[in-house]
């Protein structure tokens, strides 16, 4: 993570009700024209390519709530309905090149924006006044004065950068300082900037579980799940006292809440009068309060219970592992500089530990990690960076801690997602990793 777990200013450290995912209805229009129109080769549609899809990451399905496993998609590219639904955008990419909105689409399947921290700045942070087709997307984990100019030099249309450059607000664009500059270039120059940040960090598959595998195989669980996205988020429960005034009351809470659909249960006492439920958002929370308190049964009556966003199994900050193949302290330090690309590392040793001793769990965190791995039992630490008083703090504790530097935690998962990304283009789209990103920090 960027400015993330290593900003405890920044970072998040009941009676449960159901909370129904959406159906995955109307599939064949919502997803299916999104994903198989982007296994399209210049040639014509086959079979085989489509099926190449299950070789790659799941895909997650931003509108419906449903994550597809591999099998699953396998098992609709094999449907009886993939046939007709190829024809639908097979003229769009004839050319070889995509829309602006279609490959963020595209970005939107492979980590969805709504798995970000709510502290992060994901997303289209830079988009250009005059669309133009997206032929060439640069990868780099910083956008430093010169990655902005290696895409110049290439004529590139999209930066997707993995650390937001623009995250804190600003009140003009000037020259006299570095990241307002290179957003200013970026507008001249016509080239959009995406930054998925956390929510690679978070999505199953993304950046996390990429560092874990450095040490091998074995069973991972996310230190901190991430939730659902729900638009209701508060149930009110109430008394009526005949149909008309539940009807009434229904059509006044509509009013309240005119973003989202009104989701209502009833259902008949015996002589108490009617038992009313209705599910509502943040926002409509207090005006429908005050609605229901302007009638004298349902004001008596009211019981407000805050619903649980849904647990998203598989995504969230930070991974542990309990490996199927136990290491040495010695063996973990040699995978890691090869996974990382790495021949330098920093490593402090836990109370009692040595060179020789056996790693059988290790947590990891992408970026600044500390906040994330506090608390968590394992033989191993492994992120970018940590301060001074908390790697003591691991370390006192009898756990061992290796550091990278801050990016250079994250910067190898480049290649793997420029491949995932790459599959689902036209051939005609090229997507290329920086040459100039770098971490600025080395070791002399």
């Amino acid at each position: 993570m960027g400015h993330s777990a290593g900003c405890p200013s920044e970072v998040k450290g009941k009676r449960k009700a159901p909370l129904m995912l959406t159906a995955c209805r109307n599939l064949s229009r919502t997803f299916l024209p999104l994903t198989y129109r982007r296994l399209c080769t210049r040639g014509s549609w086959t079979h085989q390519a489509a099926l190449s899809t299950a070789s790659f990451s799941p895909l997650f399905l931003p509108h419906s709530h449903i994550f597809l496993t591999n099998q699953a998609t396998s098992a609709l590219l094999n449907s009886s309905i993939h046939s007709h639904i190829f024809c639908l955008s097979h003229s769009t990419f004839s050319s070889g090149v995509m829309e602006l909105k279609e490959v963020l689409q595209v970005l939107e399947q492979l980590a969805p924006l709504s798995l970000a921290e709510s502290w992060d700045n994901v997303g289209l942070l830079v988009e250009p006044s005059k669309p133009r087709p997206v032929k060439t997307i640069l990868l780099t984990n910083d956008l430093t004065d010169a990655v902005m100019a290696e895409a110049e030099a290439m004529s590139c249309d999209l930066i997707i950068s993995y650390h937001p450059p623009l995250f804190r607000p600003f009140k003009r664009l000037v020259q006299k300082d570095w990241k307002q500059r290179l957003a200013i270039r970026a507008v001249e120059a016509g080239i959009a900037i995406f930054s998925p940040h956390t929510s690679w960090d978070s999505v199953k598959g993304g950046v996390n579980d990429w560092l874990v595998g450095g040490l091998g195989s074995g069973q991972v669980s996310v230190l901190s799940e991430a939730k659902g996205d729900a638009s209701h988020s508060h149930k009110l429960e109430f008394m009526a006292k005949s149909a008309g005034e539940v009807q009434g009351i229904l059509e006044e809470l509509k009013a309240c809440d005119s973003e989202t659909t009104l989701q209502h249960a009833i259902s008949r006492s015996d002589s108490s009068g009617i038992h009313v439920s209705v599910t509502c958002s943040d926002s409509a929370l207090t005006p429908s309060v005050q609605t229901l308190l302007r009638h004298n049964a349902p004001s008596q009556s009211l019981c407000i219970l805050k619903l649980e966003k849904p647990p998203l199994p598989g995504h969230g900050q930070g991974r542990l592992s309990i490996l199927d193949q136990p290491v040495t302290m010695e063996m973990a330090i040699q995978k890691m500089k090869s996974h990382l690309g790495l021949s330098h590392l920093r490593l402090a040793l836990g109370s009692g530990q040595t060179l020789e001793s056996s790693v059988n769990s290790v947590a990891v965190c992408a970026g600044s990690g500390a906040s994330v791995l506090n608390g968590v039992k394992a033989d191993l630490y492994i992120t970018g960076e940590m301060s001074h008083h908390e790697v003591l703090d691991a370390v006192a504790k009898g756990m061992s801690v290796i550091l990278s530097d801050h990016s250079n935690s994250e910067r190898g998962y480049l290649a793997v997602f420029k491949e995932r990304l790459a599959v689902r283009l036209p051939e005609g789209v090229t997507v290329a990793v920086s040459k100039t990103d770098r971490d600025p920090l080395e070791v002399v």
